[in-house]
């Protein structure tokens, strides 16, 4: 469910509707027409978004990515890859906000979800009450593993799918170690095979509504870090639990999951 308070917007093709989440519903503050239907070239609508976005201060005194969160459907999804991570990435830039591009097959769960809810064909009914189907969890399991076994139980709680990891239970030999497994891992033929089990969990980003990132703190350690590169060459959507610290290079994300 998403957090108290929060600003949702939505684009799409025929308007821009800006809601706030107050009392567990959402209550509309705003719609209007943004000319969008003819528009395909990332530079017009990031112009157009990012002014619209300007006007966001009219109902909060801060926006920013842990404040709002912008989701877009229709013309957004037609964009060719490269074309819509060059709109994400100026967007980010000129706002500091990450424009979620919500695909089609996600648009039509959230549109099942909030029929089935509260009967109401509006996209951000349904997103409010479960905004993911499936993620991949990620941070330090030497450092914070009880922190990131809180985040996946919430998670798993509101009805989101833990990709990976699956399990936390880990091997008891390998505790204190460099590099811990967990009990559906195989034993580690030799230093090399910890890039095989890397590469495993990085490979489910590519089914994931997102991938959150665990960051007490705001600390983000160096296997993170690496992994960031990988989430980013899939433009996939990024949440940290807290905002944060020690990354050289800022890039699209968001800060907070759900209250």
């Amino acid at each position: 469910m998403a957090a108290e308070g929060r600003l949702l917007v939505h684009f799409n093709p025929e308007r821009v509707s800006v809601y706030r989440f107050q009392g567990g519903e959402l209550k509309l503050l705003k719609r209007e027409r943004l000319a969008l239907e003819g528009s395909r070239a990332h530079e017009v609508l990031a112009e157009r978004v990012g002014e619209f976005c300007v006007g966001l201060t009219e109902f909060s005194d801060v926006v920013d990515n842990k404040t709002t969160r912008l989701h877009a459907t229709g013309v957004f999804q037609q964009l060719p890859q490269p074309e819509a991570a060059a709109l994400v990435n100026s967007l980010y830039v000129d706002t500091g906000l990450y424009f979620n591009i919500v695909g089609p097959e996600l648009e039509q769960f959230y549109l099942e979800t909030g029929m089935a809810a509260c009967g109401s064909n509006d996209m951000l009914e349904g997103l409010a009450r479960r905004e993911f189907r499936n993620v991949v969890v990620c941070g330090s399991f030497q450092q914070s593993l009880g922190y990131i076994e809180d985040v996946i139980a919430r998670l798993r709680e509101s009805g989101t799918a833990v990709l990976s990891p699956p399990s936390t239970r880990v091997k008891p030999e390998t505790v204190g170690t460099d590099f811990i497994l967990f009990d559906y891992q195989d034993v580690l033929k030799n230093e090399r095979d910890t890039w095989r089990h890397k590469y495993v969990h990085m490979d489910a980003f590519r089914q994931a509504d997102a991938v959150v990132v665990c960051n007490p703190g705001g600390l983000v350690g160096n296997g993170t870090i690496f992994e960031l590169g990988f989430m980013s060459a899939l433009s996939k959507r990024v949440i940290f639990t807290e905002e944060p610290l020690g990354v050289s290079v800022l890039f699209p994300c968001e800060v907070g999951l759900e209250a």
